[in-house]
């Protein structure tokens, strides 16, 4: 599903030039659920960032389900995001003047999806988060973990085949995290693709296969 071909991405801070990634190659492939390990500043983010068509490398190709990315104009771009990619970040991005479904229905709306639908997926995804009870709460009402069961159901209503997931359990304690760790598990039960960013080893070991990052090469591992 995920193909890196030399992938180098450089950037400019200052006067001083950062080689995010360097000839990066990987292959994830559809349904699996693989982790990409690493410490600060070894181009985990940037790696995402592409994978998400957030960012376009500045060398190699990426393939993306079959497709060539960089032949992709900006509205495509922002399809692919809305229809094919669920993300899920460490801060969760949520808008603290919305509730918990109003932030779930939020991309659905960009999907010009009609009220109705909206309001099908909003309810099935916070029933699968256990949240449902709660879907009128602000996020400053909800605990993190609970915000972050909110973040993985806005990427899940928008039925994505592919979730990317950046420290989805860094801002969260060990128990909590281990909750989200499963939703994940379910996720990936369904068929879907998951690949996760983490520096925590023991979420890494969770993932079927890891891609062991440093200072911008990609190195694939056995878990």
């Amino acid at each position: 599903m995920i193909i890196f071909q030399n992938i180098s991405k450089t950037y400019q801070i200052g006067d001083e030039k950062v080689h995010a990634l360097s000839h990066a190659n990987i292959h994830i492939y559809r349904e699996e659920f693989v982790s990409i390990i690493g410490p600060s500043g070894s181009g985990k983010s940037t790696m995402m960032n592409i994978m998400g068509c957030l960012d376009t490398p500045d060398e190699g190709q990426y393939i993306l389900d079959g497709q060539p990315i960089e032949h992709c104009t900006e509205s495509d771009l922002a399809r692919i995001r809305s229809r094919k990619i669920g993300f899920i970040f460490q801060s969760f991005h949520l808008i603290g003047n919305m509730s918990a479904e109003e932030n779930v229905e939020l991309p659905l709306i960009y999907q010009k999806l009609s009220a109705r639908e909206r309001k099908e997926r909003v309810k099935e995804s916070l029933n699968k988060v256990g949240l449902y009870k709660r879907r009128r709460h602000k996020p400053s009402q909800l605990s993190g973990g609970q915000q972050q069961r909110v973040a993985i159901a806005r990427a899940m209503a928008q039925g994505p085949s592919l979730y990317l997931a950046d420290e989805p359990t860094g801002n969260l304690d060990s128990n909590t995290g281990y909750q989200i760790m499963n939703l994940f598990h379910e996720l990936h039960e369904q068929g879907n693709t998951i690949v996760l960013i983490t520096h925590d080893e023991s979420v890494a070991s969770q993932a079927e296969r890891s891609i062991r990052m440093k200072d911008g090469d990609a190195k694939e591992v056995m878990v």
